[in-house]
């Protein structure tokens, strides 16, 4: 086991965009880079089992299994779908309304601030519903381990080093949506931002459903 080569390619891979890193970046959006990571807590939990699974063996068993592979597809999809399809008609931003005053100029109404713990749970459910994941983790982190030695430590400390990369991901992604956050400053533009993050999950859920294993 090489655990220093394993960090970039932990880091080159957590930094691969899909579901989770896009909730980070809309995370950095709308509730600021700490919040996000804070929540990025969910994500790491959710891999956490992942992780383990594979440790034990039952990554190759769930792999071959038609129906769970299925099952966990189908239950993913529809939570991009519907949380995609949420954003799509919010006019929210950063946990407040922003309306349009006489004169044109933007109004942020009634700030609300978002509750790490569902930000936290909404990285938990995106991870734990994405097959990728477990086929990820059952591909990649056996080419690292080391058949001479005990595979239980080899798995703990290459697990340890990828879920302390998901932060760096997310810290990536989050400091992104708050430069993004800045270019914001109409109602209209909120709009577009919403259409566009709402556009994104239920387009990752449309390829989830098309997935092979």
């Amino acid at each position: 086991m090489d655990a220093l080569l394993f960090i970039p390619v932990s880091i080159a891979i957590s930094l691969t965009p899909g579901p989770n890193n896009f909730c980070g970046l809309n995370n950095g959006i709308r509730a600021g880079v700490v919040p996000a990571l804070l929540a990025t807590t969910g994500r790491v939990a959710a891999f956490a089992i992942f992780l383990t699974v594979s440790a034990i063996g039952l990554g190759a068993m769930l792999l071959a299994s038609e129906s769970a592979f299925l099952t966990v597809k189908w239950i993913g999809a529809a939570y991009l779908f519907w949380i995609g399809w949420k954003a799509w008609r919010s006019r929210d931003f950063g946990g407040a309304a922003m309306i349009e005053s006489g004169d044109g100029t933007a109004v942020v109404a009634e700030p609300r601030h978002y509750s790490v713990k569902t930000l936290a749970m909404q990285e938990f459910l995106l991870g734990i519903t994405n097959p990728k994941a477990i086929i990820l983790f059952a591909a990649i982190f056996p080419q690292f381990i080391d058949p001479s030695k005990p595979a239980a430590m080899q798995f703990l400390v290459l697990g340890s080093i990828y879920l302390m990369a998901e932060y760096v991901s997310t810290l990536v992604y989050a400091s992104c949506g708050r430069q993004i956050r800045r270019w914001i400053r109409t109602p209209k533009g909120v709009v577009r931002l919403n259409k566009a993050t709402g556009g994104f999950f239920m387009g990752a859920g449309g390829l989830l459903l098309a997935a092979q294993r």
